[in-house]
């Protein structure tokens, strides 16, 4: 709702570059969505790698941490 009220006053104060941002926002998000996977993918990378750390100290814990 906010994005939608500041392309509102970007209209109002430049409608040809309020134009230029509606048509331009769908090619940007295309480019920019491989970007966006790989980061999902190696914060899944960076979560099993410190999972895989924290192990050993969660099984001497024992299950009154739980």
């Amino acid at each position: 709702m906010a994005a939608f009220l500041l392309w509102c006053i970007l209209f109002i104060v430049c409608w040809p570059l309020a134009l230029l941002a509606i048509v331009l926002f769908p090619i940007v998000w295309l480019i920019t969505l491989p970007f966006r996977i790989v980061g999902i993918a190696v914060h899944g990378v960076f979560a099993l790698l410190a999972a895989l750390f924290y192990l050993p100290v969660r099984v001497l814990r024992g299950p009154r941490a739980i």
